[in-house]
């Protein structure tokens, strides 16, 4: 089973940075697709990036909101994906969740079986 765990969260005046990270464990993350998904107080958990699995090419994509500011990658020695936050806006704000799917993204968030506890991203002055 396949286990995840966030990190990097943080407070964060807007304009500023984060990184977060989602370490894998009790297996590699060549066969399995990973996302970060967010989720505000008040609202549904929503998808924010995903990178497809290595085997299937590792394309990425995100949620039209991020675009130009974040950043998601994977260091498969590490068996971590990352998550670079640019720009950060006071709306990014939320707890942040990694969770991984086999092969391919999905926009079906209960199509992702594997999830982190999650990191709270919080982003004000």
């Amino acid at each position: 089973q396949l286990q995840l765990v966030e990190s990097g969260g943080g407070l964060v005046q807007p304009g500023g940075s984060l990184r977060l990270s989602c370490a894998a464990s009790g297996g590699t993350l060549d066969y399995y697709a990973t996302g970060w998904f967010r989720q505000a107080p008040g609202k549904e958990r929503e998808g924010v990036s995903c990178i497809n699995s290595r085997r299937s090419g590792g394309s990425t994509n995100y949620a039209d909101s991020v675009k130009g500011r974040f950043t998601i990658s994977r260091d498969n020695a590490n068996f971590t994906v990352y998550l670079q936050m640019n720009n950060l806006k006071p709306e990014d704000t939320a707890i942040y969740y990694c969770a991984a799917r086999n092969y391919y993204c999905s926009r079906y968030v209960n199509s992702f079986g594997s999830w982190g506890q999650g990191t709270q991203v919080t982003v004000s002055s």
